[in-house]
């Protein structure tokens, strides 16, 4: 890294930022991970992230520090990244935390309900579900 110039070091920081914006779904960005780190380097990220929804959620530092065994220095950081930063902590864990909140309230439909027919059988109800599909878009555009 010492060895990059500035020019250099800006365009790998460019591209791993487009190819982990180019990730699509669960799958592909676990696996893609799962390559490029090693189990340790994704549990030191993925602590950084838990203690970052720990402080959003108002935590102190030693709460944080009991309950994931991390060092002072690590949440410092953190917090001075959450507080100071660019604001992508806090933009990602909202996104996430409102995809979390929606999938916690979704309510499967009943068995043998229509929505459950149409779910358990998209190719008898294509028509309908095209339609259902195109009016729901049209509500959400309005």
């Amino acid at each position: 890294m010492h060895d990059l110039s500035d020019a250099q070091r800006k365009a790998c920081l460019g591209d791993f930022c487009s190819i982990v914006g180019s990730l699509q779904g669960y799958d592909e960005a676990k696996n893609f991970f799962k390559d490029l780190l090693t189990t340790s380097e994704m549990i030191m990220i993925s602590r950084r992230i838990q203690i970052a929804r720990q402080l959003m959620k108002g935590w102190t530092h030693e709460q944080i520090r009991e309950n994931l065994g991390s060092g002072k220095a690590t949440i410092i950081q953190v917090d001075r990244w959450l507080n100071e930063g660019f604001g992508g902590y806090k933009q990602v864990l909202k996104k996430y935390k409102a995809k979390e909140d929606e999938r916690k309230s979704y309510i499967p439909p009943a068995p043998f309900s229509f929505d459950d027919l149409r779910k358990r059988y998209p190719r008898q109800y294509l028509l309908i579900n095209l339609f259902m599909a195109a009016k729901n878009k049209k509500n959400n555009d309005k």
